[in-house]
């Protein structure tokens, strides 16, 4: 008998756990019924047997659910039963539905998904507003159709409720906020609050997201009523090594999703790539990267590369114009097989066909895009594989994502791989815009990764920088604060000695022709303009030794004094102690006989009266008094202290 999968006992166990859309209380209608029958949707799943009949009956809900769970479906046939349900027809201006997500691309997904059920709702009209198209057409649209479902993108649909008097919102009935911890973190909290503030209180709104944050908490306190929560976590399958025994335990990632890691060091990285993805060269992939100069970058090089020529390699990210970025999604979605280079805009709420294979190359700077990257695979009962790629140091965050209920297994990472790095470093010599790009990236790269939301697991202070230059094949490590002001580790870069990169050439003849052209304007200009030598500072000539003064020679010699008066009485006290005799007392301090008899008692008498100089030198008071008036203080002390003696 075949093993059971996870995709496949979900499916065994649905019939049993889950209800079909034709059994849901309340009933839906025949057309809604139908038109999902067309779509292949027979069976609800958990969030939208949760869902629906909430909003049927008037609650509003924040839903949290795992990716590819089927969210979508869970707010559009609650929408369009609701405006089935009306007792007389909308003016062609009178908005009765919004819904609203955070990329165009999701908006469109969900308009497309929409459609079928929309056109069920005779004498309504439907329009998606995304940014990227001109808004004149947009206006001209409405004024001919009406626009009584608005499904778009909060920029848009802040502009054109502005900018459009004729749209009446006071009856709408529903409002519905997809990816809504998305929507926050893109700094859409403002639009989505204009928005909301020119809507009726009295309606039924719905949150949807795979994961909810303070904020959205925040939004659900303001927006919705007595909010029913609905939570639907996945049943994963940990497997303990150690133990040898599986458990099960709360995800949030599908069922059939298999997660793993690899750790290799930075230099390696690339090459572990590559090798990847030749072994999965049957598959749909989608690679992540953390900015978009990276994946400008690799979707150059990739192709370049012996073992992936002729592969099909499409970038994607948020700096594509529109018709690119909508050319790029609709061609990897035809592709039975091939690789998308992509940014967190692909991470969220994308239905693409058929995805095989997620590689993160680059860990997410905010940890809850981790689900949803993972989740562009194993959707609907499927099954896919998600890996991601960690240095060394960055080995903890296994254990952060555990924690979080994504549970990771480690893959072993291949030692007798091809090492790309050559080949990418042949690839910027001969091409100096693959040179350029891929500093820009690694720059990029370095940036990102200081603005990572888990920061004392990604330190960039730790980045091995040389190592990491050699990942991306670079000729020479940029100059860039980062490398200049820190002491980030350049062990592990191997410069190519004689290569002056001002000499490397683009392939294009018409940018190289343009470089040359900058090239000699600017040899011009300086020659025209040369920059002035900057003067050297004159030498300032050495400041003649001031002489000592009275004071300053008699500090010196008072020192001097007191020196030789103690060396004198320690040999003194030695000569009574029977130390040392008479005559090498003599030897030692020179002393003349004063009296022809040489007596011990006249040296120390002597040394007395020389000690007793001495103290007075060293006690000697500052004299501060001017005149005769400090002269008669100072005598007076003298005085005083002769007495004492």
């Amino acid at each position: 008998m075949a093993p059971s999968t996870p995709a496949a006992a979900a499916a065994r166990n649905r019939a049993l756990t889950e209800q079909r859309f034709s059994e849901l209380s309340p009933a839906l209608s025949e057309e809604v019924v139908e038109a999902l029958d067309r779509g292949g949707f027979h069976w609800c799943t958990p969030v939208q047997e949760a869902t629906i009949p909430l909003l049927l009956s008037h609650k509003d809900v924040a839903v949290d659910a795992a990716t590819g769970s089927g969210k979508t479906l869970a707010f559009v046939v609650p929408v369009v039963e609701i405006l089935r349900r009306l007792s007389s027809p909308p003016r062609p201006h009178e908005v009765l539905a919004i819904i609203i997500s955070p990329t165009r691309e999701l908006s469109t997904q969900i308009y497309n998904v929409a459609k079928p059920f929309f056109a069920t709702l005779k004498g309504m009209s439907s329009i998606l507003l995304v940014g990227g198209t001109d808004i004149k057409v947009d206006l001209k649209k409405m004024e001919d159709e009406g626009a009584n479902i608005l499904v778009g993108t909060p920029g848009k649909l802040v502009d054109i409720m502005d900018q459009v008097d004729t749209l009446g919102f006071k009856n709408l009935e529903i409002l519905i906020l997809d990816e809504a911890d998305r929507l926050l973190d893109l700094g859409f909290q403002k639009q989505v609050t204009s928005i909301i503030s020119k809507l009726p209180k009295l309606r039924r709104t719905g949150l949807f997201s795979a994961t909810q944050t303070e904020a959205v908490d925040e939004l659900a306190k303001a927006g919705l009523r007595n909010p029913v929560r609905v939570g639907v976590k996945a049943e994963s399958k940990l497997t303990t090594k150690d133990a040898g025994h599986s458990e099960h335990g709360p995800s949030k990632t599908p069922v059939g999703l298999r997660l793993e890691y690899v750790i290799c060091e930075a230099s390696k990285k690339s090459s572990q790539l590559v090798d990847f993805l030749v072994q999965n060269s049957r598959k749909k992939i989608m690679v992540y990267f953390a900015t978009c100069a990276c994946v400008d970058y690799w979707a150059v090089v990739l192709p370049l590369l012996n073992s992936l020529k002729g592969s099909p390699i499409i970038p994607y990210h948020g700096k594509m114009k529109q018709g690119p970025r909508e050319k790029a999604l609709a061609s990897f979605s035809a592709l039975s097989s091939g690789i998308l280079v992509c940014t967190d805009v692909a991470a969220r709420g994308l239905d693409i066909p058929h995805v095989d294979q997620i590689v993160q190359y680059d860990p997410p700077q905010d940890p809850n895009v981790f689900v949803h990257r993972a989740g562009r695979t194993a959707r609907y009962d499927q099954e896919g594989d998600a890996i991601v790629f960690l240095l060394p140091k960055e080995d903890a965050y296994v254990e952060f994502l555990k924690r979080r209920g994504v549970p990771l297994t480690e893959r072993e990472c291949p030692t007798d791989i091809e090492d790309v790095v050559p080949q990418i470093r042949t690839a910027a010599l001969e091409d100096r815009n693959v040179m350029e790009k891929g500093l820009r990236a690694f720059v990029s790269f370095i940036r990102a990764y200081k603005e990572h939301h888990c920061s004392y697991i990604f330190q960039w202070k730790d980045l091995e920088i040389g190592r990491l230059a050699m990942e991306y094949g670079l000729l020479q490590i940029p100059s860039m604060p980062e490398v200049k002001h820190h002491s980030l580790s350049l062990e592990g870069f191997v410069p190519i000695h004689g290569i002056d990169v001002t000499q490397i050439k683009y392939k294009d003849k018409a940018r190289e022709k343009q470089r040359k052209k900058a090239l000699k304007r600017k040899a011009e200009e300086e020659a025209q303009n040369p920059k002035p030598e900057k003067k050297r500072a004159p030498e300032k000539p050495e400041k003649p030794k001031r002489k000592k003064t009275g004071k300053q020679r008699q500090s010196v010699q008072t020192k001097e004094d007191l020196d030789e008066l103690t060396h004198e009485y320690r040999l003194l006290k030695k000569l009574k102690r029977g130390e040392i005799d008479e005559d090498e007392y003599e030897k030692l301090t020179g002393f003349a006989e004063t009296d022809g008899e040489g007596s011990s008692d006249g040296d120390a008498s002597d040394l007395d009266q020389r000690k007793e100089r001495g103290n007075k030198a060293q006690k000697k008071p500052k004299q501060r008094g001017k005149g005769r008036a400090g002269s008669r203080k100072f005598e007076g002390k003298n005085k005083t202290s002769s007495k004492r003696r």
